[in-house]
């Protein structure tokens, strides 16, 4: 029986860690109830992309990968990063018995149905769906968390990040008259625009991707959940960049980012974790906008459609407020938020400080993580800090009699989900 059905609930919840369970309780005789569980589903944001300490994963031929080595496929399902810091593992669940993390860092809408191996890029793991399938015949799934449309046909959000970072550093390093190769081919240097990163259309099509998957799911939630009660959270998306950077972050040497090379500031906002140009923040705010917009016409869309389904929108892009990437002096150390860190090649050693490199250099670090992607991915996404807050956050929309809610981070560190 679903535990998630209480009254409307405001939480200012203190920092916490939830344990993983030592063991998963093997189903009980014919007709006894079934232990019951919580299940991950989605992208990075959800498996736990930059928590660190991650789990091996079962790939779509039935083998548990372990790490591979940094210059291993980027393929590998052990990629998929599933951490037992994900905010699913954060989250206070009373009366769940067992958590299980199915969501893959890169997926996308397609990954729900279908192996995420019969796409291009995609890694070697299963369909979603099918993997929930294999819970449900133990456990009934009682909550099911959702991060769902970051990463979809028309964008993803590596590519995105990546995009607009290595404009940046190319602007740093090189001056207007010196050729910019990268594996792709000379890089523009200037800043990221709302096109750029995503256009209505794009955005219309991301919404119907996700929406139809997301519909395949509770088709199929519906179909095998041992009791049929279940509540789904649909979360979006936080930006690990503020609106503006600190300004300590804005100029050095007298140089700022408007002007042709500024090798001392790159080189400073690289080590602080936002190598990003100050006139892409602002697009980059309203990409983030555009992804909460997006999960919550998702939500409303569904529960026209599945009217007895218990569905929640957990709108979380204010949970990193005050902490983020550059926010505040002491960046990266103070922040939600993974720093951009790159390899000299697939060395498992991060560069902390492009101070001194030269424009070839920077070109030999930035092709690592297009060759070997594994060695940046962890880039930008919620630290074991940041999980730990959406663990919070999930609690108060596990509990919440609302159809949305919000997780806002108060400047005092204090987490309000309402």
């Amino acid at each position: 029986m679903s535990l998630f059905r209480h009254g409307a609930l405001a939480l200012a919840l203190a920092v916490a860690s939830v344990a993983l369970p030592a063991a998963v309780a093997p189903a009980g005789p014919a007709g006894a109830a079934l232990p019951t569980a919580a299940v991950a589903l989605g992208d990075s944001f959800i498996s736990g992309e930059g928590a660190g300490a991650y789990a091996p994963v079962v790939d779509v031929n039935g083998a548990a990968q372990g790490f591979p080595g940094w210059s291993a496929p980027n393929s590998n399902a052990y990629f998929c990063h599933r951490s037992p810091n994900a905010s699913l593992f954060q989250a206070d669940l009373p009366g769940i018995a067992a958590r299980f993390n199915l969501a893959c860092s890169g997926g996308q809408p397609y990954d729900i149905a279908a192996a995420s191996a019969s796409r291009t890029k995609g890694r070697q793991v299963a369909a979603q769906l099918d993997q929930l399938r294999t819970v449900a015949r133990t456990h009934d799934i009682d909550l099911v968390l959702v991060g769902l449309g970051s990463n979809n046909s028309s964008f993803t959000f590596g590519s995105v990040a990546e995009k607009c970072a290595n404009r940046f550093i190319a602007d740093a390093w090189t001056g207007w008259w010196e050729f910019w190769a990268y594996l792709g081919g000379p890089v523009e240097q200037k800043p990221c625009t709302d096109a750029d990163l995503g256009t209505a259309a794009q955005f219309a099509a991301a919404t119907a991707e996700t929406t139809a998957a997301a519909r395949q799911l509770l088709t199929t939630l519906d179909q095998i959940d041992a009791d049929g009660q279940h509540r789904v959270v649909f979360q979006d998306y936080t930006n690990p960049l503020p609106a503006e950077l600190a300004s300590g972050y804005w100029s050095e040497d007298d140089r700022d980012d408007t002007r042709d090379k500024f090798r001392a500031l790159g080189a400073e906002r690289y080590a602080a974790g936002c190598p990003i140009h100050r006139g892409s923040l602002a697009p980059g705010q309203r990409f983030s906008q555009g992804l909460g917009t997006l999960v919550g016409s998702v939500r409303t869309t569904l529960a026209a459609e599945f009217p007895q389904d218990d569905l929640v929108y957990l709108n979380v892009q204010r949970a990193f407020d005050g902490a983020r990437l550059c926010e505040s002096a002491g960046s990266p150390g103070n922040a939600l938020a993974t720093p951009i860190r790159l390899m000299d090649g697939p060395t498992g050693v991060f560069v902390t400080s492009l101070s001194g490199y030269d424009k070839l250099d920077i070109q030999r670090i930035a092709n690592a993580c297009g060759t070997y992607f594994q060695t940046c991915q962890e880039s930008w996404h919620p630290s074991a800090a940041g999980h730990r807050v959406l663990g919070r956050c999930l609690t108060g929309a596990a509990a919440t009699g609302s159809r949305a809610v919000s997780c806002v981070r108060a400047p005092d560190g204090t987490i309000t989900v309402s």
